[in-house]
């Protein structure tokens, strides 16, 4: 259910808004809070100046994040028919989305379409005859590989042809009938650095210019991906100097061609907080033990799949701090959300507060054990004028 209501611009990352929309809404929470959205897009655009950025709705696919990005006169970037649905019934227009999932069904496909999606990503002769019977209602990114073990996810080892096999691959596209817009490529997430970013637009700069030679399609767009890092436990680079040496690669590509990105852990991850509350204590092995109405089968889920380490805090600050456990609600002995984590004794219904958990935590949460998802709570949604919409997901 969701319910919207006018406030006052507010800071929800604030201790004392923060007790109020639990107060208000419950626990556990995820706060979204839209202005650091646009703060976050604004900050890659201007590192970006010359990139269409699409956002990547897997890390958060929230609608008040989408219509952010979408006032933002930004793109949208959909991996699946979930996704596709969600937009559509947002209305929007399916010129301003592409989809990036290198392997689909035909009923992906189909549904995309429908939505007016026209963009799609390949990376094999299997997946091109999959677009045969739409030939004449879409077009490809060639997807290419370029590994990148130092990333956190490195998206290459299970996605992109060889840069040795795309020639191959556009010649058959170009025997299908199906037009290549681009290339596309996805160094991983969590990016260390810039480097393979640059090795990839170079590469890709000689296979672009491959293809053109042998007028295989139109081929005018290069897809850079995603993968600019975000603080969590350890600080990322600032994203202008992430990005100096892409744009430096960047301006050695033909004025012809337009380049696009799929952030989405950028956008999302900073843009959002995890609360949740103490339900007990046990006293276990001379430490304590706080279970939490949140764990690693909810919001905290991202340190198993996404390898993320959030950092945590207590709303209690009074109190001898000694080496305790964080633990999740189910009965999963798994279940363990940080331990040796310095804290004061806390009581049940104090307040524990994850930063930077925007990206893969409520979007790959369970019920498991019957226990609900975070509460979604999404602020300052109305830019401009100081005032906020708030809305409420449960």
């Amino acid at each position: 259910m969701a319910v919207a209501r006018k406030s006052k611009f507010i800071d929800p990352f604030e201790r004392r808004e923060i007790r109020r929309l639990v107060a208000e809404f419950g626990s556990p929470l995820l706060i979204i809070d839209c202005e650091r959205i646009r703060h976050q897009y604004r900050q890659l655009r201007r590192a970006l100046p010359n990139v269409d950025l699409h956002y990547a709705l897997k890390p958060l696919p929230h609608p008040a994040v989408v219509s952010t990005i979408l006032e933002e006169d930004g793109y949208l970037d959909l991996a699946t028919t979930g996704e596709v649905e969600l937009v559509a019934r947002m209305g929007v227009d399916g010129a301003r989305c592409i989809h990036t999932h290198p392997i689909k069904r035909d009923i992906d496909i189909r549904s995309a379409v429908r939505r007016g999606v026209r963009v799609f990503v390949a990376d094999n002769p299997d997946e091109l005859r999959k677009f045969v019977p739409y030939v004449d209602q879409v077009e490809v990114l060639l997807r290419v590989s370029y590994r990148s073990p130092g990333a956190v996810s490195d998206l290459s080892r299970k996605f992109g042809c060889d840069p040795e096999q795309l020639l191959s691959l556009a010649r058959r596209a170009k025997d299908l009938g199906i037009v290549v817009r681009g290339l596309s490529f996805h160094v991983g997430s969590q990016a260390p650095d810039p480097g393979k970013h640059v090795e990839a637009i170079e590469s890709c700069r000689v296979l672009l210019a491959a293809v053109a030679r042998e007028k295989l399609g139109p081929c005018d767009t290069l897809d850079i991906g995603g993968g600019f890092p975000i603080d969590y436990s350890q600080r990322a680079p600032q994203i202008g100097y992430f990005c100096k040496p892409i744009r430096a690669a960047l301006a050695r590509l033909p004025k012809r061609i337009r380049v696009i990105a799929e952030p989405g852990r950028y956008i999302a991850g900073p843009s959002a907080i995890g609360v949740a509350s103490v339900m007990g204590r046990a006293r276990r092995e001379g430490r304590w033990w706080y279970y939490l109405d949140d764990g690693l089968y909810g919001s905290f889920s991202g340190q198993l799949f996404d390898h993320a380490h959030y950092p945590l805090e207590s709303f209690r600050e009074r109190g001898k701090r000694e080496p305790s456990v964080l633990a999740g609600p189910t009965c999963d002995s798994i279940d363990v959300i940080a331990e040796n984590l310095m804290l004061p004794q806390l009581d049940s219904g104090d307040l524990i507060i994850g930063r930077a958990m925007g990206a893969y935590t409520w979007a790959s949460a369970s019920e498991f054990n019957f226990f609900p998802r975070a509460t979604v709570v999404s602020v300052n949604q109305r830019p401009g004028d100081r005032g906020s919409v708030l809305a409420v997901d449960r």
